[in-house]
C-alpha cells in the first residue's frame, strides 16, 4: 500500500454547505459569514445527483457553475463530492437492478440514501458517467480543492443481496477457490450437507433457521463486500485523477464496516478523512451511559483507528450541533465549550484539517434534527460565537500541523479477525470488550496507543517502533504473521495475547492442533480446557502478585511448557491455581499470555507491570477525567489537555509550558473549566 500523498500544510477550517437547499439570495451571505468565522474550505454535492443529471443522458452544470464562480470570486476553495451515494429517482424507477436488497430479497427502495448495490454493472455505468462529467466540467475550476468520493462508503448498510450481489459474490470467491472442492474444503460444507455441486449453486448468505449461517462462507462474505466497495471507489478515483488539478486531493469520509479502509486509502486515495459525531454517545434513545463508559471521550478510539488509516487524516464533517433524525437519533444540543473540545479532541489525534456539520441546520427532510452551527432561524448563535473562539484557537496551532502522535504501545487488528469476530459470536464476545478496556485502561492512566493493521506486506520495523504490542485475540493465525510476531520478539519487543488466540485457521476453521496453536511456539503454553466464565459461579478472578484483578468473559486453563514462567492464576473454579497469565522469554524479548479477556484492571496493572504506564508524567499529573496527548514535530512538544467532564478539573504542569492559545509560560497547578481544553509546548 502506498504512502498517503496528500498533507495539509496549515491547519484549516472548513464546513459542509448544500446550496441547492436554500435560495441563492443567501449564498453571498453564506459565505461572507463563513470566511468571518475563519471557515476557507467547504464541501457540496455529494447528494446533487438530480441537479446535474436531471434526466437520463441530460447534463446541467449552471447551478454548480454559477455557486463555483461565486466560491472563486470570494476566495473559498471547495471539495466537490461525487453524487453516487443518492441515486436519482428517474434511475431507480427504470433501472431497480441497481437496487441493493435486504437478505430476503426485498429491494430498497427510492427515498432514503445508500440503496444501491455497488456490483450493479448498469449502477457501475450510470456512477462512471456522471463521475466523468463532473470531473471533466469542474476539475479545472480554480475554487475546486479536493474531490470526496461517494459519501460514508458502508454506512447505513454494510451487507448486499441483491441478485447483481449473489452474482459477484459467486464470481468472487470461484476465482479465489478455482475449483468446488477447494471451495467446499474452506467452507466445511460436508456439515449439514451444504456441499455444492455447480457454481449456479453459490450465492451470498440468504434466510436460514434460527441464524445458522455457515460462519466460513460469511468470512468470505465480508471479503467480498470490501473488495466490492474498493472496487467502487477505485473507479471513480481513476476518473477523476485523469483530470484534477495538481495539488487538488482525492478522498473518501469513513470509517466504516466491511471495509480495509486501509487498502482503500493506500489505492484509491491521496487523504483519508472522518466523520466525527462524539455526541451520538448521548442519544436519548439508548440506555443511559455512565462515567464507566467515557461517553464522547470514547470517539478517541475511534479516531486512533483512523489515525492507523492516514497519520495526518481530516475531518469532513466534525459535530456542531445535536444529532437527529426525525425518525430515530434524538441527542441534546453540545454544552457550551462542547463544539470546541471534540474538535480538539479531533486535532489531538492528528487531524489537522476539521470541517464542522453543517453551516445551518435544514428545514425539510429527515435530517431536520442534525443541527448545524447556525439554526433554522439564519441569526448568529452561541454556536457560531464558538466556532470563531475555537478558530482563534486553532490557528495559534499551526506550529502542531504534520506532527506525529506519541505512543506507549501498540494495539495489532487485522480484517481476517475483524471479519471472523462479526460471523462468530464465540470470537465477538472477547474481542469486543477487550478492545473497549484497553482503550479505557489507556485513557484513564494516561497512557496513549496507536492501532496497526497486520496485512500480507507488515514488516517487523512497523512493530519494533513499540516497546510493547497488544494482540488481543488473534483467533486466525497463519505462518506469516506468526513469523512477524517472532520477528518483533526476537528483536526485542513484548507481545502481549489474551485468551481464544490462534485456534483456527485462515479460512476460520478450528484447528487440530493444541491451543493455541500456531502462536504455542511464541507463547510457550498448552491449552487442554477452557470455558466461558460462568454465571452459576462467583465471579472468578486472577491473583497477581497479592492483587486480585478480573479475568472476564472467558478462561483458557494455561499449562506453562518449560521455559515459561507464571504470573498469575485463577482464584476461583475447578481450576482455581492453575495459570491464568504467563510470560515466556524469547530472543531479546518476551511474550505474556493471558487466559482471559482484558479489563481495564488487568491492563493498568500490565501497564505498570511493562513499565510504560503514563509516559508523560515527567510533564503532567492529570486525574482520569483528563485526556492528555502529545504530538511532536521537529523537536518540538504539544500537549494537549482536555476535559471531558462537565466540573472543573486540576492538574499540575511540571515543567514550564507556552499555552499556544495565548502564548502565555504557565506551570504548576492549574485547572480547566467544564469541556475546557489546553494545549501547551513544553520542553
Amino acid at each position: 500500500m502506498k504512502n498517503q500523498t496528500f498533507q495539509w500544510d496549515t491547519m484549516t477550517m472548513g464546513v459542509c454547505y448544500y446550496p441547492e437547499h436554500w435560495p441563492k439570495e443567501l449564498w453571498a451571505d453564506d459565505i461572507d459569514r463563513m470566511k468571518e468565522a475563519g471557515i476557507s474550505t467547504l464541501r457540496a454535492a455529494e447528494f446533487a445527483w438530480s441537479i446535474l443529471e436531471p434526466r437520463e443522458g441530460v447534463f446541467c452544470f449552471d447551478f454548480f457553475d454559477e455557486f463555483l464562480d461565486l466560491c472563486g470570486w470570494k476566495h473559498m476553495k471547495v471539495i466537490l463530492g461525487t453524487p453516487t451515494a443518492t441515486p436519482p429517482v428517474w434511475l431507480t424507477e427504470s433501472y431497480p437492478e441497481i437496487l441493493n436488497a435486504d437478505k430476503k430479497g426485498v429491494l430498497l427502495r427510492h427515498g432514503a440514501r445508500r440503496h444501491y448495490t455497488y456490483n450493479s454493472p448498469a449502477y457501475r455505468r450510470f456512477c462512471s458517467r456522471i463521475v466523468e462529467q463532473m470531473a471533466s466540467h469542474y476539475g479545472p475550476h480554480p475554487a475546486v480543492t479536493g474531490w470526496q468520493i461517494d459519501n460514508e462508503l458502508n454506512c447505513e448498510t454494510d451487507e448486499f443481496y441483491s441478485e447483481a450481489d449473489h452474482r459477484a459474490f459467486r464470481a468472487f470467491v470461484q476465482k479465489k477457490y478455482g475449483t468446488l472442492d477447494k471451495l467446499n474444503a474452506a467452507w466445511g460444507t460436508v456439515f449439514w450437507n451444504q456441499t455444492y455441486s455447480d457454481w449456479s449453486q453459490i450465492h451470498g448468505p440468504r434466510p436460514v433457521l434460527n441464524d445458522g449461517d455457515n460462519p466460513h462462507q460469511l468470512l468470505d462474505y465480508y471479503r467480498f463486500i470490501s473488495a466490492s466497495a474498493l472496487d467502487f471507489c477505485r473507479m471513480q478515483a481513476e476518473i477523476i485523477r485523469k483530470y484534477k488539478k495538481p495539488g487538488d486531493f482525492i478522498t473518501t469520509n469513513g470509517l466504516f464496516r466491511n471495509l480495509d479502509n486501509h487498502r482503500m486509502a493506500g489505492e484509491c486515495l491521496d487523504v483519508y478523512t472522518y466523520d466525527s459525531y462524539p455526541n451520538m454517545a448521548f442519544e436519548l434513545e439508548r440506555d443511559p451511559k455512565t462515567s464507566r463508559d467515557l461517553n464522547d471521550r470514547k470517539w478517541t478510539r475511534n479516531l486512533i483507528e483512523v489515525r492507523s488509516v492516514c497519520p495526518h487524516f481530516g475531518i469532513m464533517e466534525q459535530q456542531s450541533g445535536a444529532g437527529g433524525w426525525a425518525s430515530r437519533m434524538e441527542g441534546p444540543a453540545p454544552r457550551p465549550g462542547q463544539l470546541t473540545l471534540w474538535a480538539m479532541q479531533s486535532v489531538a489525534q492528528g487531524a489537522d484539517y476539521i470541517s464542522f456539520f453543517r453551516w445551518r441546520t435544514c428545514a425539510f427532510g429527515t435530517e431536520i434534527y442534525w443541527h448545524g452551527i447556525l439554526d433554522y432561524d439564519n441569526r448568529d448563535n452561541r454556536k457560531l460565537a464558538e466556532l470563531k473562539d475555537f478558530y482563534r484557537k486553532f490557528q495559534t496551532l499551526h506550529p502542531v500541523c504534520g506532527a506525529e502522535n506519541t505512543a506507549a504501545f501498540a494495539l495489532i487488528k487485522d480484517y481476517d479477525n475483524e471479519w471472523d469476530a462479526q460471523a462468530d459470536a464465540w470470537h465477538r464476545r472477547v474481542s469486543r470488550p477487550s478492545e473497549k478496556e484497553i482503550f479505557a485502561a489507556s485513557e484513564l492512566t494516561h497512557t496513549p496507543y496507536d492501532v496497526v493493521y497486520l496485512h500480507d506486506d507488515t514488516a517487523p520495523a512497523e512493530l519494533t517502533k513499540y516497546p510493547v504490542v497488544f494482540y488481543p485475540h488473534p483467533m486466525l493465525m497463519n505462518e506469516q504473521r506468526c513469523r512477524l510476531l517472532k520477528a518483533y520478539v526476537e528483536q526485542g519487543g513484548i507481545l502481549v495475547v489474551g485468551c481464544r488466540s490462534g485456534y483456527k485457521d485462515m479460512h476460520g476453521q478450528c484447528t487440530m492442533q493444541p491451543q493455541p496453536g500456531l502462536l504455542q511456539a511464541l507463547t510457550g503454553t498448552d491449552i487442554r480446557d477452557f470455558t466461558f466464565a460462568s454465571p452459576n459461579e462467583e465471579e472468578i478472578c486472577i491473583d497477581w502478585r497479592g492483587k486480585r484483578l478480573p479475568a472476564p468473559v472467558f478462561h483458557d486453563i494455561l499449562t506453562p511448557l518449560p521455559g515459561t514462567d507464571v504470573l498469575a492464576v485463577y482464584g476461583g473454579g475447578y481450576y482455581k491455581g492453575e495459570a491464568a497469565l504467563t510470560e515466556r522469554t524469547l530472543g531479546r524479548g518476551r511474550v505474556l499470555h493471558l487466559g482471559s479477556a482484558f479489563a481495564r484492571e488487568n491492563v493498568v496493572q500490565l501497564l505498570d507491570y511493562l513499565k510504560i504506564r503514563e509516559p508523560f508524567k515527567e510533564w503532567i499529573t492529570a486525574p482520569e477525567g483528563l485526556e492528555v496527548v502529545i504530538r511532536k514535530k521537529n523537536g518540538r512538544n504539544f500537549l494537549f489537555v482536555l476535559n471531558f467532564l462537565d466540573t472543573e478539573q486540576a492538574f499540575e504542569l511540571k515543567r514550564p509550558g507556552t499555552l499556544l492559545y495565548t502564548g502565555e509560560i504557565q506551570t504548576g497547578r492549574l485547572s480547566l473549566p467544564p469541556f475546557g481544553t489546553a494545549v501547551y509546548e513544553v520542553p
